[in-house]
């Protein structure tokens, strides 16, 4: 459904470093750089990418929003939210764990990254 995500960071250095150790959890390659500054992780899926605002005002989080990446399994989930804590985000939301509701049963575990977007890793349990 969807060719690509790009989030507004503040420092494209710091959010890297976070992207690359969260996304490299779920196996994909470190993020490139482009003559713009702008990072760039790209998978058969699509394309996730981190870019400072091209408006010149601080990068700011959506309030309401969220991006949900994935995983394969709860502990990929544990292992994702641990990897982002480690490197400069804050976790949020409730802690990591099992959530129920409309017939359905999820694992979540949510993030705020280095500019304070909000991501959840999330595993579809059977």
């Amino acid at each position: 459904m969807f060719s690509h995500v790009m989030l507004g960071a503040n420092d494209i250095q710091a959010s890297k470093a976070f992207y690359d150790a969260i996304l490299g959890v779920v196996g994909c390659k470190p993020g490139v750089i482009d003559a713009k500054g702008r990072c760039f992780y790209r998978t058969k899926a699509g394309t996730f990418a981190l870019s400072k605002p091209i408006d010149g005002e601080p990068a700011s989080h959506g309030n309401g929003s969220t991006i949900g990446f994935a995983m394969e399994t709860a502990e990929q989930a544990d292992a994702w939210h641990a990897a982002g804590v480690a490197n400069g985000g804050t976790t949020c939301e409730d802690p990591p764990g099992v959530r129920e509701g409309g017939g359905m049963k999820l694992y979540l575990a949510y993030l705020r990254d280095p500019s304070g977007n909000k991501i959840c890793a999330l595993h579809r349990m059977g």
